[in-house]
Order: structure tokens, then C-alpha cells, then sequence
């Protein structure tokens, strides 16, 4: 995983994608053994779970273990967390090597609290970090409104009764399905995704479909204000079939499909083993 070799100065941490909960889990010990720069990893692991559970810290009871692969080609049981719980970790581990770490959390943290006074702050930092992706501005003034665009979409969804997370992932899934033939999530897999934005990886054509199935279903939901989960899929089916309609008629005119696997990526993902043990 990118994000965590680089917070390690690119040593090498074990880690794994569980495709069904969509997250990734870390290797403790290798985590640990690097931060403290430990002869045996293992056993200062052992201490510091024990000196965790004394205080009462929920991240040890948050931790499992998984069977990983090993430099000698086995696979063992091996004390695993998500990035949530790593960070938690590394707060308790007491080394100078955990000290940048701790300093851009801390700054992370300042960060999103500037951003409660001021949002505006959250619009900027994603365009300078599209920028930084390479991505072009006629794209990325796209992207806002289409973010912006979302947004009405779920005020509506809210005034018809739609307030759980959950509920509002339901609806987006039957836009998606009613014109794609996927749910997100299977649209990701499709494009070899795993946490990156759907959205950022599709093309012009996709975007373009995305947008008029939510919009489409923005605009049947305001005239006819459907109340509860039940109605307000019918409607989100009726916004999909009018972008449907649209790529139907496009993939007739050029003679092929307009749903790609292209992506964004500069790497490919390999598939790892994942085995789960229960302690």
C-alpha cells in the first residue's frame, strides 16, 4: 500500500485488501519492528498489547489476526489493523521514529479544524491536489460542480425521509446499476480500483452518464417527492434508465461500448492472500 510505505520512508510493511469490507489491514510487528527499531518486533508487540488492554484501550480489542505471508514463502498468523487503529498505535509507541508520523497526524488534525471555520479551505485543498495528480482545469472545474451537483442530490434524498448512510450508498448503487449494469463497488473492481474515487478514474463519456442519472433523479424526485427507501429507488431507477437511454443511443452511433476499464492508475494492483483466523 502506497500511503504506508511512503509514512515508513518506503520500508516494507505487509499489508492486505480485504475486497468485501473495502479497507486495507496492516502488519503490526512489521510496523512496530520499524518505528522502534527492534531486534524482535514481535515481543515489543506482546508488551505494548499488554500495556494497552491494562488502560483500557479499545484498539488491542479492535485487532485480529490474519495468516500472512512470511519471508520464507509461509504464511502465519500475524496481529493485523486497519489504518484507523495503526495510527492509534503508533500515538502509544514512545520512539523518535514515530515522531513524523505523529507530527503529520497533529497536522492533519489542525488541518480539519481550520476547515470547520472555513470550507472554502476544503475546496482549495482538493483542487491543488487534482492539480498535483495532473489533472487539467477544464477537468477539474468539472469535478467541483459535479461535487456540488452530488450535494443537491442528497439534500433531496434528505427531505424525502433518506437520513442513514447506508440508505443514501442504496440509492447511488441503483443509478449506477440502472445505467452501467454495476453497483460503485463493482464498478471499481471492474477498473482495478480499490480506495481511489470511482469518479476520478472514469472518463469523459462516464462522467458525463453519471451525472445525468443523478441529475435525472435529482429532478423526477423534486417533482414528485418520494417519501421513505422504497419510493425514492423507484425514482433513482427511473434517473438511471434515462442515462441508460443516453448510452444506448451513443454505443449505437460509434459501434461500441462506452464503459471502459481505463483508469487513472500508475500501478496495478496484485491480488494478495487473505486468510482470517479468529483469536
Amino acid at each position: 500500500m502506497h500511503l504506508v510505505n511512503k509514512l515508513f520512508n518506503n520500508d516494507t510493511i505487509r499489508t492486505v485488501w480485504d475486497k468485501d469490507k473495502e479497507k486495507y489491514y496492516i502488519s503490526i510487528v512489521d510496523m512496530v519492528s520499524i518505528l522502534t527499531e527492534s531486534i524482535d518486533g514481535r515481543k515489543y508487540w506482546n508488551k505494548l498489547k499488554q500495556r494497552l488492554k491494562d488502560e483500557g484501550n479499545e484498539t488491542v480489542t479492535n485487532c485480529h489476526q490474519l495468516k500472512l505471508k512470511a519471508k520464507d514463502g509461509k504464511y502465519r498468523l500475524t496481529d493485523v489493523c486497519d489504518i484507523e487503529e495503526m495510527f492509534r498505535i503508533i500515538e502509544s509507541i514512545p520512539s523518535k521514529n514515530a515522531e513524523p508520523v505523529k507530527i503529520w497526524l497533529a497536522k492533519l488534525g489542525s488541518e480539519r479544524i481550520d476547515e470547520v471555520f472555513d470550507p472554502s479551505i476544503t475546496v482549495q485543498r482538493a483542487i491543488d491536489l487534482y492539480r498535483a495528480k495532473g489533472y487539467d482545469e477544464s477537468w477539474i472545474a468539472k469535478r467541483i460542480k459535479g461535487i456540488q451537483d452530488r450535494k443537491q442530490l442528497t439534500d433531496v434524498w434528505k427531505d424525502g425521509g433518506i437520513t442513514e448512510s447506508k440508505e443514501y450508498t442504496i440509492l447511488t448503487n441503483e443509478i449506477y446499476k440502472s445505467w452501467s449494469g454495476m453497483t460503485a463497488k463493482e464498478y471499481k473492481v471492474f477498473k482495478g480500483l480499490r480506495k481511489e474515487s470511482l469518479r476520478d478514474n472514469m472518463s469523459d463519456i462516464e462522467i458525463a452518464l453519471a451525472d445525468i442519472g443523478e441529475l435525472a433523479t435529482r429532478e423526477i424526485a423534486k417533482q414528485h417527492k418520494p417519501r421513505g427507501l422504497d419510493e425514492n429507488i423507484e425514482v433513482a431507477k427511473r434517473g438511471g434508465r434515462i442515462a441508460n437511454n443516453t448510452r444506448k443511443d451513443l454505443e449505437e452511433e460509434i459501434g461500441k461500448s462506452v464503459i471502459t476499464k481505463d483508469n487513472t492508475l500508475l500501478y496495478e494492483y496484485k491480488e494478495e492472500s487473505l486468510i482470517e483466523t479468529n483469536n
